[in-house]
């Protein structure tokens, strides 16, 4: 078999493969040997017709794609080994025959690959770099929180509904008079204020009596997740069952102690701020990076392949189907609520999967072009900390390691250089 390698349009590679007649004739008889069994012939147990014999009945043609198949699995993955510096397959092959005959085959795949992306600049830009700062009334949020948590559910009797009440409520919602999937619900418990429903809806609740029943009248949001009721007004009847307010405890040291270990008020608010200043730094980091990433992108060009984007498309929905299941949800559940089809569904994430797979093939040549590595070192020190964070030792650590870890520590060790020496070499700045 001799092979050749063209570089095609749209980022994709032509490999023609030929093959001689003595290859083509071995592919044939290997097809006969490997699918003689599926052919009953009169005068010949099955499995035993001779391969002319079993031409001349289902023409000469018979073993050809079973042949040809043979050919193109054996010889494919051989070729994209030795051509692996060449270009880096990203996508199933589009396959076809250019020529066949008794003298020989030669068959044609072409295959989407990891394109080229060409950066007009990612020094000496200037780029916006985020910072946050953890305020008091955040701090004092967290304590609110506790509190509610803690609270104690009463009942109401002698007064409206109000902000913060659990209203069990009965619903029906209309559109145009027409009621509609999800529009109605008996008994259920509405915590006023939450924001749960849809705009103008909680804020309706509110004043209403014990007993009383009222319409309800709100607009959907024109983002809507269900296409029949984007910017629709609705009627809901709404029937107030009962009420239950919370009783907050009261904000001591003592509580604090019971309800978190701090030993003090004090105590609690400078661990609070630690833990979420740390989450806005964290915050601010990756803000950052997908700045320096939106303002390099923004220089760049690449012909992306559909399969890249095909691909990222997956991993976005399959994250989203994650996220379903651990409310509870189906995914096919989901779209037939929205009457939406899984492909209209995937069409919603096209334009984020392009942004994301450019910017995974701008974050790698850029640490092509600037040849940054994770050394050996590098790694046992990162693996010597994780170890020590569950009071093991390396050693011991790496016993349970999977190769995949090692793969995963050293590649955050090339982005994090990457992105230090982005930050170093280009004009960063805070509002």
């Amino acid at each position: 078999m001799k092979h050749t390698t063209k570089a095609a349009e749209k980022s994709t590679v032509k490999i023609t493969m030929k093959f001689d007649a003595e290859e083509w004739k071995k592919a044939q008889t290997d097809a006969y040997l490997k699918t003689k069994g599926k052919f009953a012939i009169n005068g010949f147990r099955k499995g035993k017709a001779p391969k002319s014999v079993i031409e001349h009945v289902y023409g000469k043609g018979v073993f050809y794609e079973d042949a040809l198949n043979l050919l193109f699995s054996d010889n494919y993955g051989k070729i994209l080994d030795k051509n692996e510096k060449k270009f880096t397959v990203v996508g199933d092959p589009d396959v076809s025959v250019e020529d066949l005959s008794d003298e020989g085959v030669t068959m044609v795949a072409v295959v989407p690959v990891k394109p080229e992306v060409k950066i007009s600049a990612y020094k000496g830009i200037k780029i916006k770099e985020y910072a946050y700062t953890v305020k008091d009334e955040e701090i004092d949020a967290e304590l609110d929180r506790l509190l509610d948590r803690n609270a104690r559910k009463v009942p109401v009797q002698d007064r409206a509904a109000q902000n913060g009440d659990i209203a069990n409520i009965d619903f029906v919602g209309t559109v145009d008079g027409v009621k509609f999937d999800g529009g109605e619900a008996e008994g259920f418990d509405l915590t006023l204020g939450s924001g749960q429903f849809i705009p103008g809806f909680e804020d309706q609740v509110v004043g209403m009596n014990i007993g009383e029943t009222k319409d309800v009248n709100v607009t959907f949001p024109e983002n809507y997740q269900a296409e029949n009721l984007k910017g629709k007004p609705a009627v809901f009847s709404v029937k107030l069952n009962s009420l239950q307010g919370k009783e907050l405890p009261e904000l001591t040291d003592a509580f604090i102690k019971d309800a978190t270990g701090s030993e003090t008020i004090e105590a609690y608010k400078t661990k609070t701020r630690e833990r979420l200043q740390a989450n806005a730094d964290r915050k601010a980091n990756d803000d950052t990076e997908n700045s320096i990433l939106e303002a390099i992108a923004a220089n760049a060009e690449a012909e992306i392949p559909q399969a890249m984007i095909e691909r990222e498309i997956d991993s976005l929905v399959q994250k989203f189907e994650y996220q379903l299941m651990y409310q509870g949800l189906k995914l096919q559940d989901y779209l037939d609520f929205l009457k939406v089809t899984l492909s209209d569904f995937r069409k919603n994430y096209e334009e984020q999967a392009k942004k994301n797979v450019l910017n995974q093939l701008v974050i790698s040549q850029l640490i092509k072009e600037e040849n940054i590595e994770a050394t050996d070192e590098e790694v046992d020190a990162k693996v010597a900390e994780q170890a020590a964070s569950v009071n093991k030792t390396a050693e011991e650590y790496k016993k349970n390691m999977d190769p995949r870890q090692f793969d995963y520590i050293r590649s955050d060790i090339v982005l994090t250089k990457l992105f230090k020496f982005l930050k170093e070499n280009n004009e960063m700045y805070q509002e």
